[in-house]
């Protein structure tokens, strides 16, 4: 239980909650743990979403699959990340993605209706934990916000640029998550002509790069 707590601790979702409150919280909330080999699907397009999922090891990636069997990268999660929360809150009843293992991982899931619904023991942590999901949901906003900016531009140059600038905060090195196609289904765009276009900006003098780690030089 203590090595489950000191992965997430930091996770939003537990803020201001102590490991006292937390040996509460997963006996409360039908907290179960499981492994997941690289490669397995976690959630289905079109499961029930009973459970928000929390990352205590290795690492998931978030799939939508279009009406031509194309498939896009929604977002890549590590280490204490979560999944699943908006699709909980805003009363989905089936998933429309595919949560899939992309290394080993162990997920910790909560029951998202015990999160948000008061115990009989009327647990004094249900407040603080109904305050950090409803601030979780609200930065997921802010993150689908950003893509939606950066899908909007209508180069695949201007589509990169976007992206590398959301990435790199202040910094002008920086690492992403993704291989090239990883990468083209993100940006929902083709992978050939990504390529082309990062070889094109790499020789205007605009970015160098290695595999996924990248320089901007404006």
């Amino acid at each position: 239980m203590k090595k489950i707590f000191d992965v997430i601790k930091h996770n939003p979702l537990l803020s201001g909650i102590g490991y006292s409150e937390f040996e509460q919280i997963f006996n409360c909330v039908n907290a179960k743990v499981k492994t997941y080999d690289k490669g397995d699907t976690i959630l289905l397009s079109g499961d029930q979403i009973k459970y928000v999922g929390l990352i205590l090891s290795g690492g998931v990636k978030v799939i939508k699959d279009d009406v031509d069997g194309d498939v896009s990268i929604l977002t890549e999660l590590a280490v204490s990340d979560i999944f699943g929360e908006v699709f909980a809150c805003a009363g989905v009843d089936h998933s429309p993605v595919t949560v899939e293992a992309s290394e080993k991982c162990e997920i910790l899931f909560i029951d998202y209706k015990k999160i948000i619904t008061s115990c009989s023991s009327v647990c004094g942590f249900h407040a603080r934990l109904i305050e950090n999901m409803l601030g979780i949901i609200a930065k997921k906003n802010l993150m689908l916000n950003e893509k939606i900016e950066i899908l909007s531009k209508r180069t695949t140059r201007d589509k990169l640029l976007a992206f590398f600038d959301a990435k790199r905060g202040v910094a002008s090195k920086f690492t992403i998550p993704y291989n090239r196609e990883e990468m083209a289904r993100y940006l929902c765009v083709d992978r050939s002509a990504m390529s082309n276009e990062l070889c094109k900006m790499r020789d205007d003098g605009l970015l160098k790069f290695n595999k996924n780690e990248f320089e901007l030089l404006m």
